[in-house]
């Protein structure tokens, strides 16, 4: 999703107009980002699209788990193991 110039917004001026900022968020899909000293400081996003993106984290993390699952037991039957006694040595230090 490409910002307008509209949905950049000094901080300073968010202050004033945080009511119809957060309506425009809500009712346009709009997103907005906030800026200070002109570099992007903050975003108002909608509830629902924050929560979605919380939901797509939790599963590109469940991905990475699965993928360095799938990776451990193609080594495991590859042959590729390590001792506990070498782990230990290792994990220790």
């Amino acid at each position: 999703m490409s910002l307008r110039a509209s949905d950049v917004v000094p901080i300073s001026e968010a202050r004033a107009r945080l009511t119809e900022l957060a309506q425009e968020v809500v009712e346009g899909g709009a997103e907005k980002v906030l800026t200070k000293n002109g570099a992007s400081y903050v975003a108002i996003v909608d509830a629902k699209k924050l929560d979605y993106y919380h939901a797509l984290e939790e599963e590109h993390a469940s991905l990475v788990l699965l993928a360095e699952a799938e990776a451990g037991l193609h080594q495991i039957l590859a042959g590729q193991r390590i001792a506990a006694a070498d782990l230990d040595a290792l994990l220790a230090g």
